[in-house]
Parts: C-alpha cells; sequence; structure tokens
C-alpha cells in the first residue's frame, strides 16, 4: 500500500467512529497524477446525493504529458462503495453531530483507493485534551529515549 494524500486534520477534528474504503471514479489522466502523489484531500469533504457518495474538493494537479487538459482539478468525483456501506453511512450521518470525512488516499494492487470514515464532531474542550495527550506521549518518549 502506498500513501499517497493524508488528511491529518480529520484526527485532531472528529472522534473516528468507523472506517470505510472506496474507489474514486476518475477520468484518464488523473489516475496518472495521483499516483504521482500530486493529490489533496485537506479542504475536501463526502456527501451524498441521489443514493450515492461523492468527494468535493479533493485537488487532483493535471498530468502534464496528458492529451486532455481540459479535466477540473477539483471537480466532483463519485466514489466506489456497496450499496449496503451507503445506506449505513447516509443513516449514520443524519443523526446529530456526525459526519463523513475523508482521511488519505492510497494505492493498492494497482487502483487508487480513499480511506472514508463515519466521524462526530469534537468539541474545543476535546481538542484541547487530545493536545495535552499528545504533549504527554511525547515527554514520556523522550525520557524513555535518553536512558
Amino acid at each position: 500500500m502506498k500513501q499517497l494524500a493524508n488528511n491529518k486534520k480529520a484526527f485532531h477534528d472528529y472522534f473516528i467512529e468507523k472506517k470505510y474504503e472506496a474507489g474514486i471514479e476518475l477520468k484518464g489522466a488523473e489516475v496518472k497524477s495521483i499516483k504521482d502523489g500530486k493529490v489533496s484531500i485537506k479542504e475536501s469533504f463526502i456527501s451524498d446525493r441521489n443514493g450515492e457518495m461523492f468527494i468535493y474538493g479533493m485537488h487532483v494537479t493535471p498530468f502534464k504529458q496528458a492529451y486532455d487538459q481540459s479535466i477540473d482539478p477539483t471537480r466532483t468525483r463519485k466514489l466506489l462503495l456497496h450499496k449496503k456501506e451507503i445506506d449505513q453511512l447516509i443513516g449514520k450521518k443524519t443523526q446529530d453531530g456526525y459526519t463523513i470525512v475523508p482521511l488519505s488516499v492510497y494505492e493498492r494492487d494497482g487502483m487508487v483507493k480513499i480511506e472514508l470514515a463515519l466521524a462526530k464532531g469534537k468539541k474545543l474542550y476535546d481538542k484541547r485534551e487530545s493536545i495535552k495527550k499528545k504533549e504527554a506521549d511525547r515527554k514520556i518518549d523522550r525520557a524513555l529515549k535518553n536512558y
């Protein structure tokens, strides 16, 4: 598995409940560009429309040697999931505080996949608590490293 893009901010802003793997419907040279690592999911989000899941705001830099340069870099892309998984996600998303966030884009067996998660938003005090815990863990690791 080759990691192509990561959304670190999602782990800071949300409690991750359950993770899913999905394919992405891509056009031509987008695949080569993504495999080169020229993709960003930092500002992207996932939503449903007519019983299908889509990712909005995922930026894929156009491939320089591509024949067709007219593909919009931030176009809406369809996610390829099983119907049962889509129904589960939509059902949970309607509950208060839940959302669907992209976590990472990676290559597996020559296919471009996206890891998405059902997540619940953190409050400000939860974020502060997470930061304190990380700092405490770093101090412990440094102390153990010196011995």
